[in-house]
């Protein structure tokens, strides 16, 4: 009987410990929605790769269409710039951290923290 409620004391409390871990994932997990990742959305910025590799690049329209949108959301643009998805395909994130300048966005994140980077 002791052994049982050993074994059930520590079932709870690993059961509270995946809990409390969900919750602060879930938090980091989210800037984008709940029903998406940043690496998810990091797809939706293919059309910025050239633009995210050098600065000298001009983003495309389409590219700055979709920069436009995920900057609304400061927190996902961030996670997104950088994501595995984003440095696995290239991205630098201090070129990438300019395209919404570069795309002449009026309503931009400006000085908006994003890791170790500003946006400017």
């Amino acid at each position: 009987m002791e052994a049982q409620m050993k074994y059930i004391c520590i079932l709870g409390f690993l059961v509270v410990s995946g809990i409390a871990v969900g919750f602060n994932g879930a938090e980091a997990r989210y800037e984008c929605g709940k029903n998406t990742t940043p690496d998810m959305e990091a797809f939706k910025l293919a059309p910025c790769a050239s633009a995210a590799q050098d600065t000298d690049s001009t983003p495309s329209r389409s590219c700055c269409t979709q920069v436009e949108k995920m900057g609304q959301n400061p927190p996902c643009l961030c996670a997104v710039m950088l994501s595995n998805t984003a440095k696995n395909s290239g991205v630098n994130p201090e070129v990438a951290i300019n395209i919404p300048k570069r795309c002449n966005l009026v309503n931009r994140p400006i000085g908006y923290k994003c890791g170790a980077y500003t946006l400017p």
